[in-house]
């Protein structure tokens, strides 16, 4: 990283960005080009636990290569001030690696759900009600992080809300 003092380096920061926002962009690789896609998600122990179709675009390209780069951002706001040139970003951000398994087994496919639902909001003190036939009609997509390295903006402590 070339701005060695916005590094995050705290274990518990990068879970806690992890843990609380919203959107996940996957990397894909296609070919000789990268294909990135956004998708809420749910992160729990090391992994990141995504819903989709069971075929398409992306299921092709992860059964080519289940290598993906993972980009998450806790915070990104625009610092406006009078002078152009002074304007700046106040940001949280993890950016990693990782490899993706396609969940297709029904239970797994329902324990990826929970975790989903659950870091989207959803407070269940009993089990998840889903229906088989929605179940069926999706894949998880588990994503094990093998590398992972966060930053935040140099004014994140002066600008935070």
């Amino acid at each position: 990283m070339r701005r060695v003092k916005q590094e995050i380096t705290d274990k518990k920061i990068i879970d806690e960005i992890l843990s609380t926002s919203d959107i996940c962009r996957l990397g894909f690789i296609d070919m000789d080009r990268p294909y990135i896609l956004p998708f809420n998600y749910g992160y729990k122990d090391e992994f990141i636990y995504i819903h989709c179709a069971n075929d398409g675009k992306k299921i092709d390209l992860i059964k080519k290569n289940n290598t993906v780069c993972i980009e998450i951002e806790q915070i990104a706001k625009i610092e406006r001030y009078e002078k152009a040139c002074k304007w700046a970003t106040t940001y949280r951000s993890v950016i990693g690696y990782g490899k993706v398994e396609i969940i297709t087994d029904y239970e797994q496919k329902r324990q990826g759900l929970d975790v989903i639902m659950k870091h989207n909001g959803a407070n269940f003190s009993h089990d998840l009600n889903y229906e088989k036939n929605q179940v069926d009609a999706m894949s998880i997509l588990k994503v094990e992080i093998t590398e992972m390295s966060g930053k935040q903006s140099s004014n994140w402590n002066e600008n935070k809300e």
